[in-house]
C-alpha cells in the first residue's frame, strides 16, 4: 500500500501518477493524485474525470518505464 506521504509528496508536484492494476499495461489508469483516504485514491484523467482507486495498486510516475507487475 502506498504511504500517506508517497501521496502528498504526488499531489503536490501535480505530476502524472501510473496505476498499476494488474500485468495488462491497458488497464493501467493514468492521471493526477487530487485525494486519497484510508482506503482509496482519487486521480483525475487527461479527460478531467476522476476515478476512484484501491490504495493497494502500485503507484509510480508515469513518466519512468513501467515495472513489472508482481501477484
Amino acid at each position: 500500500m502506498i504511504s500517506e506521504e508517497e501521496l502528498d509528496q504526488y499531489r503536490l508536484s501535480g505530476e502524472l501518477v501510473r496505476a498499476v492494476r494488474d500485468g495488462m499495461e491497458a488497464n493501467d489508469v493514468i492521471g493526477i493524485v487530487v485525494a486519497w483516504d484510508d482506503e482509496t485514491v482519487v486521480l483525475r484523467k487527461a479527460s478531467r474525470r476522476v476515478i476512484k482507486l484501491s490504495r493497494s495498486y502500485r503507484y509510480e510516475l508515469a513518466s519512468s518505464e513501467r515495472s513489472a507487475f508482481e501477484v
